[in-house]
């Protein structure tokens, strides 16, 4: 018995360092990827995906609830920001904080009433409020309707740093996601994120424990949302606009479709989901609307060769 124990801690010591080692070995490619050829506009809007996708993977993956909803929340921030930024002369960086309460006072709003329900009930109340926060910003005088919010300036840094400068905005975006991840990747390990665990593996066992579980459920979907606002204001400053694909159901379909592939439940997965995803819709752009058709066929092949998605499968092979 104490050989099977000393055997695990040493499997969990030796997974921990890999980790680290990959997180390390990331952060030394996003640093070096405008000097190896690779195009820094394409890399901030994967890594505004990937923050998004790492945001609903805490819902999702760690607590077990399925929310059709989260565009409300990166589509709502991305107005607030654009508008901020735009309207009332705010520096880039409190415009995103701007969007990303908003998102969160949001989430809090559906959250406490979805967390009333659960399984399928659960995602179809934050599909029902989300698409009342669309048809919100259709009508909303603020987000100019089905023209949205263009030409929105990338401003000064702590009114120093031009982002316009597309080097120096590249750096404020990998600083902003490596900040969000971190954060989200420091909440999973925490004694919230172990509760949060154990009421995905066993609700009422938590209860009966003393915890009150729609506490934590309410405070992880707000976490979820305020990240999910972050990167939804990121990329309204990388491309300048917010526009109303970004509040659609689409995008909330498009951020599952990233966590299942990646991997539902694991660090890394959703960053090579959306990574995935990114790649396809911009080297796949040529070919129209079939794009659409070649993802959705990816993901039944991914979903059925990868059931635990392409992280997960790996992890789980590593371990056998």
């Amino acid at each position: 018995m104490t050989d099977i124990a000393s055997s695990k801690q040493d499997t969990g010591m030796g997974a921990n360092k890999i980790r680290k080692a990959l997180i390390a070995l990331g952060i030394l490619l996003l640093l070096l990827a405008p000097f190896i050829g690779i195009y820094p506009v394409f890399v901030m809007k994967l890594l505004c995906f990937a923050l998004f996708a790492c945001a609903f993977n805490l819902m999702l993956g760690y607590v077990g609830l399925l929310s059709f909803g989260h565009a409300a929340f990166f589509g709502m921030a991305a107005y607030v920001t654009g508008h901020s930024v735009k309207v009332w002369g705010l520096t880039p960086e409190v415009g995103i904080i701007a969007g990303a309460l908003v998102a969160a006072v949001l989430g809090l709003v559906i959250g406490s009433l979805a967390t009333r329900r659960q399984g399928i009930y659960f995602a179809m109340i934050t599909l029902a409020l989300a698409q009342m926060v669309y048809f919100f910003s259709i009508q909303a005088p603020f987000t100019h309707g089905e023209d949205g919010i263009q030409g929105i300036p990338r401003g000064f840094l702590l009114g120093l740093v031009d982002l316009s400068d597309t080097l120096n905005m590249y750096y404020f975006v990998v600083g902003v996601f490596l900040f969000g991840f971190l954060v989200i990747y420091r909440t999973i390990n925490s004694p919230f994120g172990q509760v949060l665990k154990a009421i995905r593996e066993n609700e009422n066992r938590v209860i009966s424990l003393g915890y009150r579980v729609t506490h934590y459920k309410i405070a992880a979907f707000v976490i979820s949302a305020a990240f999910t606002g972050v990167a939804g204001g990121t990329k309204a400053i990388v491309f300048q606009a917010a526009t109303l694909t970004d509040v659609h159901w689409q995008m909330s379909g498009e951020v599952v479709l990233m966590t299942l592939v990646g991997g539902v439940g694991t660090i890394f997965g959703p960053v090579i989901g959306a990574g995935l995803l990114v790649v396809l819709q911009n080297y796949l752009a040529s070919v129209g609307s079939w794009v659409t058709v070649i993802t959705g066929v990816i993901f039944v092949v991914c979903v059925l060769a990868f059931r635990r998605g392409i992280v997960g499968e790996i992890a789980e092979r590593l371990k056998r």
